[in-house]
């Protein structure tokens, strides 16, 4: 009897945590999807977004919180970071973010099978109004396959939102790719995808070692067909405006659907990419070139490709570092890029609902809609400005606070009377 009535309490304790309705009211609500709300309201319950708008009825028992003079978004995502497959650099150890390969391509490699979910760099990004987040593999000629996540605590399949998103790619470092120069690369990549064809249309022959030799394993081959059905979204990091051409021709060839990411002279061709609807991921941070393929790099970039009509999606674009171990400044890179031209309408969409759109998201997170999941933060004003907090982060409908390792070593250290 004991233990029936220590159960029933159990459920009831877990059901009203799980049944919490909360209102968060007279903000100013950034939905993305639609205009701007003044003295805006959104209702969350059961982890859903149930209600948005100026004139919302609050349920009865829900609880308040109060965003007078503060600003409600959608949680933030960056596309672009190595988030819980990478701890430090010089500790190989702590490293899962690229495969060995066979012939520098890894197109089998699911990088989010060595996802750390106790990785101390979560904290930072999600305390930060990072709520979701594209973890990528690096290196080679074909990196692996891409996952989205949400930074929520838990174990790896708690965090995974959605496997597969895309394979990566580039045609920036011929080194990496196991050759000497860009035409040689591009040539590489070219015949890898004609064998992925010829695998396609015949994997009777091959199954019985009937077929020409191939460029890529048989595991790679596979993962590559979704790819080239059109099914899996392929990111190729390029950044010389050649290199981007390239790009667009081998999609253009093998009917491939991609994204370029890095693309720091894409503005030089946005017309061609606006023309393809190919998107670009890439920051605002930086116009110092750190190689003789970003020569043309401007901070403009993200602004001028939007004005002709090239669907942006903001990333950190400063380094591995930022991928790595600082994720959350995009929402600098999304201030920078208002800074140098883009609406403040588009870089918040950059930010939220066009890397969920890109990465099929959108019907779960990206926006404050009913239906919605409720990933969402309230921000102490503006939250592109260098001086706005975060207040509450939400993830799937409940409130994360939790302290970074650098909140707790600031806790410890910091300078105390009669000390």
């Amino acid at each position: 009897m004991r233990a029936l009535i220590i159960a029933v309490i159990l459920v009831v304790a877990a059901t009203t945590v799980f049944s919490q309705t909360i209102a968060i009211t007279n903000g100013k609500v950034y939905p993305v999807s639609g205009p701007p709300i003044n003295n805006g309201t959104v209702v969350i319950r059961d982890g859903m977004i149930i209600a948005v708008g100026a004139q919302v009825t609050i349920p009865a028992g829900a609880q308040r919180i109060d965003a007078t003079g503060k600003v409600v978004t959608p949680g933030l995502i960056n596309s672009s970071t190595e988030l819980g497959v990478i701890e430090i650099d010089q500790v190989r150890n702590t490293s899962d973010v690229s495969a060995r390969g066979n012939n520098n391509i890894a197109a089998a490699f699911r990088v989010w099978e060595g996802l750390n979910p106790a990785s101390v760099l979560f904290a930072p990004a999600r305390n930060e109004g990072v709520t979701s987040a594209i973890v990528a593999p690096s290196g080679g000629l074909i990196s692996g396959q891409a996952a989205a996540i949400d930074l929520v605590s838990g174990q790896r399949s708690d965090m995974l939102r959605r496997t597969a998103v895309a394979m990566v790619a580039q045609v920036d470092n011929a080194n990496n790719a196991g050759t000497s120069a860009r035409g040689e690369l591009i040539g590489k990549l070219r015949t890898l995808f004609e064998d992925v064809l010829f695998y396609f249309n015949h994997r009777t022959d091959y199954e019985r070692a009937a077929a020409r030799t191939l460029s890529a394993s048989k595991a790679d081959l596979e993962a590559l067909v979704p790819v080239y059905e059109g099914k899996m979204l392929l990111l190729i990091e390029a950044n010389r405006v050649d290199e981007i051409d390239a790009a667009l021709a081998l999609a253009r060839d093998f009917h491939l659907k991609i994204a370029i990411t890095g693309g720091a002279e894409a503005w030089l061709c946005a017309d061609r990419l606006a023309a393809a609807r190919v998107p670009v991921l890439t920051g605002a941070m930086n116009n110092i070139p750190d190689s003789f393929a970003m020569l043309n790099q401007r901070q403009e970039n993200a602004a001028l490709l939007r004005k002709a009509g090239v669907q942006v999606v903001i990333v950190a674009s400063n380094g591995s570092d930022v991928t790595r171990y600082n994720a959350r400044n995009v929402k600098y890179e999304a201030g920078n890029a208002v800074a140098y031209g883009m609406s403040y309408d588009d870089a918040l969409r950059a930010v939220t609902l066009a890397p969920a759109e890109l990465f099929g998201l959108s019907e779960r997170i990206g926006s404050l809609q009913t239906g919605r999941e409720a990933n969402l933060v309230v921000w102490s004003g503006d939250p592109f400005e260098f001086s706005t907090e975060v207040e509450h982060v939400f993830l799937r409908g409940r409130e994360v606070k939790e302290p970074s390792r650098q909140d707790l070593l600031i806790e410890r250290y910091k300078p105390r009377p009669g000390r």
